[in-house]
């Protein structure tokens, strides 16, 4: 059984950042266990241009930090003048690269926010996303009420197919 969440990763969107002090929730596509952002959206979570995003991600080619086939993926998009544009969309290892070079208040937050997981997952050997984990809870609440609901409602009928046949 699918919850509106599983439905929304599986149409490719998810919401996983969003900077204290302003700024835009970074809505991203997860695909192949990973997220995908444009250069755009990658820009828009650090507070700069996207000529400077651009800039980093070709020198990181370029020395060779990470590999183009890994971390860079095409979609073709139809533009509003109906022509076909492709646009690179880069995963999270490029999202995260990017993050340690680019010099503004909202990269050294979001800095600061992966390193936090990051040390979730090596001290505790897991990080805990509370929205999920409280979605989960409500969803096992619902269905534990729903169960109790036709418990009591077999119940009901039984004793009415009981006084039927007595």
């Amino acid at each position: 059984m699918k919850n509106k969440e599983q439905n929304k990763i599986n149409k490719g969107e998810i919401k996983i950042y969003k900077p204290k002090k302003g700024g835009i929730e970074f809505q991203v596509r997860f695909e192949k266990e990973t997220v995908w952002a444009d250069a755009h959206q990658i820009a828009n979570i650090f507070g700069v241009n996207r000529p400077a995003v651009v800039k980093h991600i070709n020198n990181i080619y370029k020395i060779g930090e990470l590999d183009k086939k890994t971390t860079c993926s095409i979609l073709e998009q139809v533009a509003t003048d109906k022509k076909i544009r492709k646009m690179n969309l880069y995963n999270l290892d490029m999202i995260i690269s990017v993050g340690y070079r680019v010099n503004s208040y909202r990269a050294t937050e979001f800095r600061k926010w992966a390193t936090t997981v990051l040390k979730k997952y090596l001290i505790d050997g897991y990080a805990i996303n509370q929205k999920r984990l409280l979605e989960t809870e409500n969803n096992f609440n619902r269905l534990r009420e729903t169960v109790l609901f036709l418990q009591k409602q077999a119940k009901k009928d039984l004793l009415k197919g009981q006084e039927i046949e007595i």
